[in-house]
Order: C-alpha cells, then sequence, then structure tokens
C-alpha cells in the first residue's frame, strides 16, 4: 500500500513540473525567423468592463510556412494557472479549439482561446490576456530543429462589483460606455400639443382675418364687399360703389332686397347680425344720404368728408363678415371712426 502511494505521489510531482517546464522550455527555445509565420487576431469587442466570472474570447489565426510544422501539444493547456512575478494573475485558459487546413505550401491554424476572470477589486485594476508561446518543429533539418512563436498578450480593466468611493461619470469618456440617453418622450408629447394648439391658432387667425376664400364660408358676399370697399378711392363715386357693395352683400345673404324698414325682418331670419343692429340702422342713414341728399351746400360738406365714411363702411362691411362667418364682431372697433364725427344733418334718418 505504500509502495502504490508513493508511486501516484511521484506521478504527480513529475506532472506538475512538466507543466511548468513547458512553459519554461517553450520560452527558452530560439524565435523562428521573420517570415515563415504570420498571424491575425481578433480580440474581444471591448477593453473595459469585465468583472469576475466573464469569459473573453480571442480568435487567433497562424498561417506556418513548410517546411515548420506546429507541435500541437504546445498549444495553451486549459485550466492551467499563469503567474506574473510569483502571483496568480486570476485569468484561466477555460476553453480552447483548434482547426487546421492546407493552403498550397502552407498551414493555416485557427485556434480560438476563451479566458475566465477568476479576480476582483475594490477598484477598477488591470488585466491583461497572457502571452501564448507555441513551438514549431522543422521537418526538413536533421537535428530536427524547434523554435518558437509568440502569441503577444492583450491588456484590458476589470471593473470591482461594487463602486467603492465617489465616481464622476464624466471623468470616464470611454466609447464603450456609450451615450447617457434621456427619455424624450414627455418633451416629445408637450412639443406635439403646442404645435398642435398653435396650428389650430394659425388657422383661427386666417379664419378670421383673412380676405380670402381659403377655408368654408370665407367667401362669402360681405367678404367680397370688405376687399372692394378698401379699394376704393376716396371720391363720390368710390363712395356710392362702397354703398351699393354692402346694400348688394345685404340683399345676397337675406334672398331678398332689404331696406331700412325690413331690418327687422332681415334680423329674424340672420340672428346672428343682431349684434350690429345699431351699426345696420347707422348704414341705411349714410345710404340715404350718399343717394338721396342732393343738397348742393350739404354736398360740399359731404365731400370732405368722404374719407372717414369710407373707413366706417370697410369697419362696418368687415364686422359683416365676422357674422357670416360665425364669428363675433369687435363692435367697439367702430367707435374711433363714428359718424357723428359728420354733420348732423348727414346721421339723421
Amino acid at each position: 500500500m505504500n509502495h502504490l502511494l508513493i508511486r501516484l505521489i511521484t506521478a504527480l510531482a513529475f506532472s506538475f513540473f512538466g507543466l511548468n517546464a513547458h512553459s519554461v522550455d517553450s520560452e527558452n527555445l530560439p524565435d523562428i525567423k521573420a517570415g515563415i509565420v504570420s498571424i491575425k487576431v481578433i480580440e474581444p469587442a471591448r477593453n473595459v468592463g469585465y468583472t469576475v466570472g466573464d469569459i473573453l474570447t480571442r480568435n487567433v489565426q497562424l498561417t506556418i510556412k513548410k517546411p515548420y510544422v506546429l507541435i500541437d501539444e504546445s498549444l495553451p493547456i486549459i485550466g492551467y494557472e499563469r503567474r506574473y512575478k510569483g502571483q496568480l494573475i486570476g485569468i484561466d485558459l477555460s476553453a480552447l479549439s483548434h482547426t487546421k487546413k492546407a493552403i498550397n505550401d502552407k498551414m493555416q491554424h485557427d485556434i480560438s482561446l476563451s479566458y475566465q476572470v477568476f479576480t476582483n477589486n475594490v477598484v477598477a485594476k488591470h488585466g491583461s490576456l497572457p502571452q501564448e508561446y507555441v513551438r514549431l518543429i522543422n521537418t526538413e533539418s536533421k537535428g530536427k530543429e524547434i523554435v518558437k512563436y509568440r502569441i503577444p498578450s492583450w491588456d484590458f480593466a476589470i471593473s470591482p462589483l461594487s463602486i467603492f468611493g465617489g465616481v464622476k461619470v464624466e471623468g470616464d469618456m470611454t466609447g464603450f460606455r456609450g451615450p447617457l440617453l434621456l427619455d424624450s418622450t414627455p418633451a416629445r408629447t408637450r412639443l406635439n400639443v403646442l404645435i398642435a394648439i398653435f396650428g389650430s391658432s394659425l388657422i383661427c387667425l386666417l379664419y378670421m382675418l383673412g380676405k380670402h376664400a381659403w377655408l368654408p364660408r370665407m367667401g362669402g358676399p360681405f367678404a367680397k364687399s370688405y376687399r372692394l370697399i378698401r379699394k376704393q378711392p376716396h371720391t363720390a363715386e368710390g363712395l356710392q360703389n362702397a354703398v351699393s357693395s354692402v346694400h348688394f352683400a345685404l340683399n345676397t345673404t337675406a334672398g331678398n332686397s332689404v331696406f331700412g324698414g325690413s331690418l327687422n325682418l332681415f334680423l329674424e331670419k340672420k340672428p346672428a347680425f343682431k349684434v350690429i343692429k345699431s351699426e345696420l340702422d347707422q348704414f341705411f342713414v349714410i345710404s340715404r344720404q350718399v343717394f338721396f341728399d342732393q343738397n348742393a351746400s350739404n354736398k360740399v360738406k359731404f365731400q370732405q368728408d368722404e374719407k372717414v365714411i369710407l373707413q366706417w363702411l370697410a369697419q362696418f362691411s368687415r364686422n359683416c363678415r365676422d357674422c357670416e362667418r360665425g364669428l363675433i364682431p369687435d363692435t367697439k372697433s367702430l367707435d374711433n371712426l363714428a359718424v357723428s364725427n359728420l354733420p348732423a344733418s348727414k346721421v339723421k334718418a
């Protein structure tokens, strides 16, 4: 029994020292000549943000020219714990896959190395996927020349599982973190509401102030009368054209001729105009003065006030336009253009 135990201990010892000898022997071999081996390495996508338990995979492609051949046994050993200055580095090879194919006078080796992190710290620390040495043999040399080739190391950062001390995010501007995104949904909702309100207000403003038939009920008789009056010259003929246009608009709206005596019938048919009844009465007074007052002395005085009366008629037709559109007219707008400023004979029925 004791003899069997001694043999087992001896085998384990040889095995342990053999693993270390594998690494030491490979490092002590001469390097292969340049141009014999070409390498292509695909490293992990990022080099920060790894924590204990994470796996990092690097893919190595070695292309070796003949007569040199890779010694498969020299590939890294899964589970072998590597040390740096006598201390375990806490990064172990957890998986390895190896395929190869011949390409003319070369042999291509595709090697996938997966390393797992087994270390942690209270702050971010440096980590490194270790450099690996592989051995190659010259099959044409008489002494079976053996050389080494070094697969370079790759540095990265290991993050702590918990934060220690104060952290300023603005101080960490690594591209792998990505931008800090804010939820713009509330702002977009408010913006859409404000745009809708602005659009509705703009349409209402155009509807109230528009002079052209852009929307339904904008091309009514009084809208046309308002546009015509604004273009009339300050002459007796212009004044008569303005009054005639208002009469035409009244008749078109009522569907029959409207006079001062039939105004109440018009208002019963079109109640929207009741709010400007006093202005309608005033209009018929002006109409009689324009078409039926032939007194020469009054006519001379009247010519001096044509501009004022045309301004009053323009505002009056605008108020009528608001009524036909279903809007509330500004009845105070005629206060500064009161016809009472004209000679008294011109405002009496």
